[in-house]
């Protein structure tokens, strides 16, 4: 397993997609660019630049939830890549008990920001979406320079939901 940072929320320069990117704690050379939704997006993107909601959002409401009931979030695993779909899982400890509760990256990385658990991708999984290199050395350069740029402020933050 990798720990990762979440580096920041940016949109696909073709697809105008949102996607997370996400940087090896240890190693900024590992990076794990994640295609989200928008309203994903827009969580992430609001937790990292420190945006308070007027109303809880659904990733403060589950936070809470999960607290009161005397839990907490111990860490969020990346565990599988099947077809082009990131799986992952979020670790929540009760007393004695360990909850593993299968979840989309886009939620758990949402949940693990809240409750400040680390992020984990396994291995196999970087192996997996690893980008392949471009044939050109300049494409190469853009595609590391873009990846190492992004900041969360690239992200449009939409309106609150209620």
């Amino acid at each position: 397993m990798i720990e990762m940072v979440v580096h920041g929320v940016t949109l696909d320069p073709v697809s105008q997609m949102p996607i997370v990117v996400l940087k090896a704690k240890d190693n900024e050379e590992v990076i794990l660019p994640i295609w989200i939704g928008a309203f994903e997006a827009n969580g992430i993107a609001m937790k990292l630049q420190d945006v308070e909601p007027p109303r809880p959002m659904t990733y403060d409401l589950l936070r809470t939830v999960i607290t009161e009931m005397g839990g907490n979030v111990e860490r969020i695993v990346i565990n599988d890549l099947k077809d082009s779909t990131y799986y992952a899982e979020i670790h929540i400890v009760h007393g004695n008990n360990t909850l593993i509760i299968d979840s989309r990256p886009s939620d758990a990385i949402n949940v693990a920001l809240r409750f400040g658990a680390p992020i984990f991708v396994a291995e196999e999984v970087l192996e997996k979406s690893r980008v392949p290199e471009p044939e050109e050395e300049d494409e190469k350069q853009r595609l590391r320079e873009w990846l190492e740029n992004i900041r969360p402020e690239d992200f449009e933050i939409g309106g609150g939901h209620s």
